[in-house]
């Protein structure tokens, strides 16, 4: 079985609204062979990242950047899965008030890193999440879980 990781920072209704879509986009029926395991970022371990098969990142965009909880999960983890999590696929959803490219800049600094592939289009919101984002965030869930369907075992 698959493991997808999701790890997040919901301080707020805005963003637990859209972490709650993308894990029900994520454990969708229609989704087979694919454990969701759910982590705050402050709680999420190295061996989290290493026994994960796939990740979607969850953060509000704070200062022009990704939240210091999410920061701190790979400060915690980066150089321990380096080398061990290349080529594996990746999802981002943040929610800001102010811009969110800096937010951003920094997923996409790190990933490249890390070397994950972008499973899925991020998906950015302002204000209180509409239909339309939370829609965005159920299809980043399912698409980021199915895409690990597709990788052999």
């Amino acid at each position: 079985m698959k493991r997808l990781l999701i790890v997040h920072h919901t301080p707020s209704p805005h963003c637990h609204a859209m972490f709650e879509a993308v894990v029900s986009g994520a454990t969708d029926p229609e989704i087979e062979d694919v454990e969701v395991v759910r982590r705050a970022a402050l709680a999420v371990s190295t061996s989290d990242f290493l026994n994960a098969d796939g990740y979607v990142l969850g953060s509000p965009a704070n200062l022009g950047s990704i939240s210091g909880a999410l920061k701190h999960a790979f400060d915690c983890s980066y150089y321990q899965i380096l080398d061990s999590t290349r080529g594996r696929p990746f999802g981002l959803y943040l929610h800001g008030n102010e811009g969110t490219e800096g937010a951003e800049n920094a997923i996409d600094r790190i990933t490249a890193g890390l070397g994950w592939e972008k499973a899925a289009k991020y998906v950015v919101a302002a204000n209180k999440p509409n239909n339309a984002v939370l829609e965005a965030c159920w299809e980043l869930g399912a698409t980021t879980a199915a895409r690990l369907m597709e990788i052999e075992k």
